[in-house]
Order: structure tokens, then C-alpha cells, then sequence
């Protein structure tokens, strides 16, 4: 089960360089969009915003997870802080206990990250990981904070960190423009991994029942690397609202051992209305 404590708020970080003839980069979507937002200029969350996610492992309640939005500043610049951290609870803590913090800084304006943490303990599994992102220079320091090494990553255009880009994501899809069939993709820096190709397929409209009531969302399917943790490249399923929101609602995977399920628990400080379908 290691790592498996990602799937819950970092549907995204699973991926492959596989690409697809009609694909649409999330640039394209920009521009397609960029009337609408022009007009509205509104993004999908605002400060306050704050998720809880409810993750289950076969019959075990195995975690929870939050992710709240914060307004800060890095050298003067007025950004987002988004601060992610989630743990194991209750018997599922007992196997395998999972204690992860995730932050991260980007700009209010673009959405370009500044500023990337990843503080994980999986098991006895640590990482203390900062990655400062120059985008004067076209590069990003990683400091290895528990080895004591720092490397210079040399970015590439539109990159974003595994937090940033679903606020990104969020703020630069238009429901418009999505095609069943075609795909998102995006650059994205990850420590382990650095600069890879993610890559996310539209699959329709679909509505959920959940303990809001039923709603209405959009299905999405990240392409992940299979055999270590998933069954196969579609096994991971990520089902978003399909109100201005754009919020999880659901993220399900069939592991190579059993199944995982995480669902919307709880929230506070959405910037839009959270539309319930009433019967």
C-alpha cells in the first residue's frame, strides 16, 4: 500500500508519457476559454476553501485527508498556499500508518507554482522534500532536505507541481470544450519522477449518489503506470463536480491487491454554490 495515501488528493501523480492522436493541451483549453473568463474573471475557489476526503480500503475507513486554500505571499508576490496532509486512522493504522503533508505556493494571477513541499512518513518511508521554482532563471531548486542534496531541475514551460496543477486544472478547464474520448495534458515536476507528461481522459457526464444527495460531475480517467500499485494504465477513475466548483467527488482504483475508494466528506468556504440534484 505504499504511496497509496496520493490517490486521495493527488489523482494526477500516477502517470505515463503515453500520448494519444486528439489529445488537447490544457494551453488549447486556455485559449478556447479565455472569453468566458475574461468576462466572469472568477476562479473556482477563493481562500477558505477546505475538502475532506474519506478513503476506503475493502471494508476499512483507511484515512483522511484535507485540503484547504490559503492566501500568502513569496518575495511579495500575493499567492495561493494550498496545504494538503492526511493520515491513517483507526485499524488501518495499525498495518501501515501514513502521517503525508503536501504545500504548495503559486501565483493568484497565472497559477504558476513558486514554491512545492512534500513532508511524508509511509510506513517508516520519509521524504522531507522543498522545491523553490525560478522562473527568471527557467529553473527549479530541489532541496533533499533528510539527504542534504540539492539539484537544479531546468524547467519547462507551463510546468506545474503535483498541488498546483489541479488548481490549475480547475481554473483553466472549459466543461465546454471537454470531448468524451480526448484528453487533457499537461508538464508537471515531481521529485521522484521530475518533469513528466501528465495525461487525463474526458469520459462523460455521469451523476453520483453521495451523502449530499445525487450529483452531477464529470469522469475523468488518469493514465498511470501499472503493476506496482495499480492493476493497469485505466484502473484509477477521478469523478469531478460539474458546477463551477470543480471539486472531487470521488476517485476509485483497483489496486494490485484490492480496491481503494475516497469520496467527499466533508466542506467549508466554496466559492460557488455545491449544486445537488433534488429528485
Amino acid at each position: 500500500m505504499k504511496k497509496f495515501f496520493l490517490l486521495l488528493f493527488l489523482p494526477f501523480c500516477f502517470c505515463i508519457n503515453a500520448q494519444e492522436s486528439g489529445d488537447l493541451a490544457v494551453n488549447t483549453m486556455v485559449k478556447k476559454s479565455s472569453r468566458k473568463r475574461a468576462e466572469k474573471k472568477e476562479s473556482a475557489f477563493e481562500p477558505g476553501e477546505w475538502l475532506k476526503f474519506r478513503m476506503h480500503y475493502g471494508f476499512l475507513n483507511a484515512s483522511y485527508a484535507t485540503l484547504q486554500v490559503k492566501s500568502d505571499k513569496i518575495n511579495g508576490i500575493p499567492v495561493y498556499h494550498v496545504v494538503g496532509h492526511g493520515e491513517t486512522s483507526g485499524f488501518a493504522s495499525i498495518f501501515f500508518k501514513v502521517d503525508d503533508t503536501y504545500e504548495s505556493y503559486f501565483d493568484k494571477e497565472d497559477g504558476k507554482p513558486y514554491k512545492f513541499v512534500r513532508n511524508i512518513n509511509e510506513g517508516g518511508y520519509t521524504k522531507d522534500i522543498e522545491i523553490d521554482f525560478d522562473h527568471e532563471e527557467q529553473k527549479a531548486v530541489l532541496n533533499d532536505k533528510k539527504n542534504k542534496k540539492k539539484q537544479d531541475i531546468k524547467l519547462q514551460d507551463s510546468v506545474q507541481d503535483l498541488i498546483s496543477a489541479f488548481y490549475y486544472l480547475r481554473n483553466n478547464y472549459d466543461a465546454d470544450s471537454l470531448e468524451v474520448g480526448k484528453s487533457i495534458k499537461m508538464k508537471m515536476l515531481y521529485d521522484d519522477d521530475g518533469i513528466f507528461n501528465f495525461k487525463l481522459k474526458y469520459m462523460g457526464p455521469e451523476v453520483l449518489k453521495t451523502k449530499y444527495g445525487k450529483v452531477k460531475c464529470h469522469k475523468f480517467r488518469p493514465y498511470v503506470q501499472s503493476g506496482r500499485v495499480f492493476k493497469e494504465q485505466e484502473s484509477l477513475s477521478l469523478w469531478v463536480s460539474a458546477d463551477d466548483n470543480k471539486i472531487p467527488i470521488r476517485i476509485s482504483a483497483d489496486l494490485a491487491v484490492g480496491a481503494i475508494k475516497a469520496d467527499l466528506d466533508g466542506y467549508n468556504g466554496l466559492k460557488h454554490q455545491f449544486k445537488i440534484i433534488m429528485d
